[in-house]
């Protein structure tokens, strides 16, 4: 099962404190030596919106280029396609494309409706793939919307209908709401589109059983944060991401390989709390410790 690192741009885009490019880098770094190999490290957004990311193509210079390794950014225009292009040998391998299942969020978060949001993606998405990018479409707010409850799977549809050409499809419990027989209707309802990726917060305590029914389902990744840090800052009490440390654990004493150190990871999770000013990042594995413990 394929987890792919949102730590560096979800993760750290709704949190107070401000990291310097340094060290998002060194946060990169730790992710990938312990196993991580596909990461969302940069959102092209405005700053003025979203300061945590202002610096993203420092950031897309300044991370380690290794072979097997693939870096996504955040785009929501074709500003930020542009700002990609602009990186020329630093930019990254993908792009990840938000658009908000329902109107008043998307108004909120983009300034647009959820439909004109989707024509924006259809022209972005195919200069991006002229360009050779691998592109998400990632449908925010899927499970449920904040402002006006809940999301019918056929307004999810409609999306995934008239998006055009994807390479992947991610369904993004944004505000944590989510279900696991959600989790199954919503697969059911999409499947044969694209591969499928899910993206799950875990505000009411239902992230991880989300996760282990995307694996079910048929989904062939899960985004995760190091340390559960994270959350939407459009989004009123949208707590962090499922930790990657701890989705790790839970896949791989199911029988499902990660590629991930649970140990490494609970390291780095622990640690990026600590450069934020947590007493303590969400993520239960750091203080836990894995099982059966390591012994020297």
């Amino acid at each position: 099962m394929e987890i792919v690192e949102v730590g560096p741009r979800d993760g750290l885009q709704n949190e107070k404190r401000v990291l310097p490019a340094a060290v998002k880098i060194s946060y990169v770094r730790r992710a990938i030596a312990a196993g991580l190999r596909r990461l969302e490290v940069a959102a092209f957004a405005r700053p003025d919106r979203v300061p945590q990311m202002a610096d993203a193509e420092e950031v897309l210079r300044g991370v380690p280029r290794s072979p097997g390794v693939r870096y996504a950014a955040l785009v929501l225009n074709s500003r930020g396609l542009d700002r990609a292009l602009a990186l020329g040998d630093a930019r990254p391998d993908e792009l990840n494309y938000v658009v908000v299942a329902s109107d008043d969020f998307s108004r909120r978060n983009q300034g647009v409706s959820t439909m004109a949001s989707l024509a924006a993606f259809r022209d972005v998405a195919a200069r991006a793939h002229e360009a050779g990018f691998f592109v998400t479409l990632t449908v925010a707010a899927a499970f449920g919307c904040p402002f006006t409850g809940e999301v019918p799977i056929s307004r999810v549809r409609r999306i995934v209908d008239e998006a055009g050409p994807i390479d992947e499809l991610c369904l993004a419990d944004t505000i944590g709401v989510g279900v696991p027989p959600q989790v199954a209707d919503l697969a059911g309802a999409v499947r044969g589109v694209a591969p499928l990726r899910a993206h799950f917060h875990n505000t009411r305590n239902t992230g991880y059983a989300n996760a282990f029914a995307a694996v079910a389902a048929g989904f062939t990744a899960l985004d995760s944060s190091l340390g559960g840090i994270g959350g939407c800052p459009f989004a009123p009490a949208a707590t962090g991401n499922i930790a990657t440390e701890d989705v790790a654990y839970l896949l791989s004493r199911s029988g499902l390989k990660t590629g991930v150190s649970v140990t490494a990871a609970a390291e780095t999770g622990a640690w990026i709390g600590g450069e934020l000013g947590l007493a303590a990042a969400p993520a239960l594995l750091g203080r836990a410790g894995d099982f059966p413990p390591v012994t020297n």
